[in-house]
Order: structure tokens, then C-alpha cells, then sequence
């Protein structure tokens, strides 16, 4: 039996739909307590622009609710778990199961595959319905929850790397081979140290030289302190259009597939890209935390509950799974700062945590 992963196959449909029925009631319950006291709190907001009514507080409601719904599964699996096993323990339950021979990991395996069942569904829907929600939602949001206009396809302020000169752009216009620049700028740098700059009101790219055509040039030299005007010039070579007709990019509001080709189109674009891969990599390992919350949660299914102790316990591994999320948060701020790398900013507390579950769980029961 010690080498059976599910010595029961009753025993293991009971464990795990115990524990996501729990887990699920508690996501219901949080669900609609946040979402009324966010509604609560936006409605005016909400209604505050001209036109709006009840269809506007519900189409809120709608965009609102995916993001809270996955924000919260973690914590509703880490509650869950101690509900499920805190409960298992008080009945005598987990004590019947290791009289029978299975041991500490062998009564948890139902809840670590239903967990692992919970993580797929989470990235599932985060990839279907919460990223489109928040991008229809923060768009909703910059306008003061009044009319979305179209996209009128203008950049403003977008800078390109070229080597190691920096050319910037204050409004991009167009698409294609067709983009039009405005205010454009370029640094030219030798060994990181500023040498000139050459400043013009309009430029275009040029398909058949590859490069772009400044209007109305002015050079300025930095050790002289002079400006000459050079009239039009082609620079730039090494830039392409669509370089400069890189949007802002929200990682929330796209799919880890759509995410990772928009970082490598800016990464092309010589622009940093840290805290994008710092959230793209999240985008796994937020829903695997929840793989992690029977492990954590575990502590408050061993121990006699007649001694007393069962509160403190199920208070510990409250506290163990709360740790992991501040730890979380705390490394992915990081990550975003450019302190952390992107990989170990989204991995490092997911893995420090397995380790942290399994010596509690191993010193204490195995």
C-alpha cells in the first residue's frame, strides 16, 4: 500500500470531491461579497457618465467579476484545503486513514490531482475570458466609463533603439511602409556618450533605401554647442516601421501567447522588457499556486483535534499560505522594478514554498 499513490479509488473521489466543494462554496461566498463592495464603491463612478444606467452597472459587473474570480481561487483552495482536512481531522477521519497504512503524502494525493485539475481550469479561463474582460474594462476605464472611441491607430512618444543611438518619435501615424513620424529626435552616442542630436519636424520611411527621410533637419553638436541645419537626411537604417507602431502593451489584457509576441517585437525594438517577462512567466505560475495550497494547507489534517491544538494548526497553515502570496506579490513588484530577473521573480516563491510544504509535512508526519 505505501506504494500506491491512491490505495482507494473511493476514498480519493470522496477527498477530492469534498475538497472542491469546499472550495468552490468559499469562492461563491468571496465572490459575491468583493463584487458588491467593488460595485459599491464604482457605481457612482459608474453612473457618473452621461447616459449610463442599470445595463452599465451590469456590463461592469460582467467585466469585473472574471478578474475577481481568478485573483481569488488561490485563496479559496488555500481555505478550501483547511475546511476539507481541518474538518476530516475533527471527525477522525485522517486518523482512520493512517490506522489503514497510508501515509501523510498518500492522503493528501486526491487533493494535489484536484488541484491540478483547479490550476488548468484557472489558466484556461484567465487565457479565454479574463484577459479579454480586462482589456474591455481598462479601456472602459480611461474614458470615465463613457463611449469607447475606435482606435484612431496614433502612437505618441515611442523611442527605438538603433545600436547604440536612440531615436524617438512624438506622434506615429499610419501602419505599414506607410508610417509618418512627427518631432523626431535621434541621439547619436559613441561609447555611451552623448555626441550630437539631430532634431526634425517630419520624417517617413523610405522603402527602397530602407531607411528614413528626415524633413527639415537640424543637427545639434554637443561639444560645440552649435546647431547646423542640414536640411533632408536619411537615418536610421536599422529601424523598421513597425517598430514605432508598438502600443503600450498590458500584459494583464493578453494571452501568454499574444504576451510573448508582443515582448519580442519590443525586444526587437531595442526596449526593455524585464517586467513583461516578469508577468509572463506568472502567467504559469499563478495558476499552479494553487497546486501548492493542499501542501501548505496540510498541516491542520494531522494531530489529535482532542488535543487542542487543531485551531492552531489550521491557523498555521493559514499563515503559510498567506506568507506565499505576499511572497508572491512581493517578488513579481520586484521583477517589474528590473531588481529581480523575470524568472526567478514569477518562480522563486513557488518553489521556496514546496520546499517550506514539504519539511513542515515530512518533519511533522512522514
Amino acid at each position: 500500500m505505501q506504494l500506491q499513490f491512491f490505495p482507494s479509488r473511493r476514498l480519493a473521489i470522496y477527498m477530492a470531491r469534498s475538497f472542491l466543494i469546499r472550495s468552490f462554496a468559499v469562492l461563491a461566498m468571496l465572490v459575491v461579497v468583493l463584487m458588491t463592495l467593488d460595485l459599491l464603491g464604482e457605481s457612482g463612478n459608474v453612473l457618473a457618465a452621461p447616459g449610463n444606467g442599470e445595463a452599465e452597472l451590469w456590463r461592469y459587473v460582467g467585466l469585473r467579476l472574471p478578474q475577481i474570480v481568478a485573483r481569488f481561487l488561490p485563496f479559496s483552495v488555500l481555505l478550501g484545503t483547511l475546511i476539507t482536512l481541518a474538518t476530516m481531522n475533527q471527525h477522525s477521519e485522517i486518523v482512520s486513514m493512517k490506522a489503514a497504512g497510508l501515509s501523510a503524502h498518500q492522503i493528501l494525493a486526491p487533493l494535489f490531482l484536484a488541484a491540478a485539475g483547479i490550476a488548468i481550469v484557472s489558466f484556461t479561463f484567465n487565457e479565454r475570458i479574463v484577459t479579454r474582460a480586462t482589456a474591455a474594462l481598462n479601456a472602459w476605464e480611461d474614458v470615465d466609463f463613457g463611449e469607447v472611441p475606435r482606435d484612431s491607430g496614433v502612437k505618441t512618444n515611442v523611442w527605438v533603439r538603433e545600436g547604440n543611438n536612440l531615436v524617438t518619435a512624438g506622434i506615429i501615424t499610419g501602419s505599414g511602409h506607410e508610417v509618418a513620424l512627427q518631432q523626431v529626435e535621434i541621439f547619436n552616442r559613441i561609447n555611451n556618450r552623448l555626441v550630437n542630436i539631430i532634431r526634425a519636424p517630419n520624417g517617413h520611411y523610405d522603402p527602397q533605401a530602407k531607411d528614413w527621410v528626415l524633413e527639415g533637419a537640424k543637427l545639434f553638436d554637443v561639444n560645440r554647442g552649435t546647431v547646423n541645419h542640414i536640411g533632408t537626411i536619411h537615418a536610421a537604417s536599422g529601424v523598421r516601421p513597425d517598430q514605432f507602431t508598438l502600443a503600450k502593451v498590458d500584459p494583464d489584457g493578453l494571452t501568454f501567447f499574444k504576451l510573448r509576441e508582443a515582448i519580442s517585437d519590443l525586444r526587437d525594438a531595442g526596449r526593455p522588457t524585464q517586467s513583461l517577462e516578469a508577468s509572463l512567466w506568472h502567467k504559469l505560475a499563478g495558476p499552479l499556486s494553487a497546486l501548492l495550497m493542499p501542501l501548505l494547507g496540510s498541516v491542520s489534517a494531522f494531530g489529535l483535534a482532542r488535543s487542542g491544538h487543531l485551531f492552531v494548526r489550521a491557523v498555521i497553515g493559514m499563515a503559510l499560505g498567506f506568507t506565499y502570496f505576499v511572497a508572491d506579490n512581493f517578488a513579481l513588484a520586484m521583477g517589474n522594478l528590473g531588481a529581480y530577473p523575470p524568472f526567478l521573480a514569477a518562480w522563486a516563491p513557488f518553489l521556496l514554498f514546496v520546499l517550506v510544504g514539504e519539511a513542515v509535512l515530512i518533519r511533522t508526519e512522514e
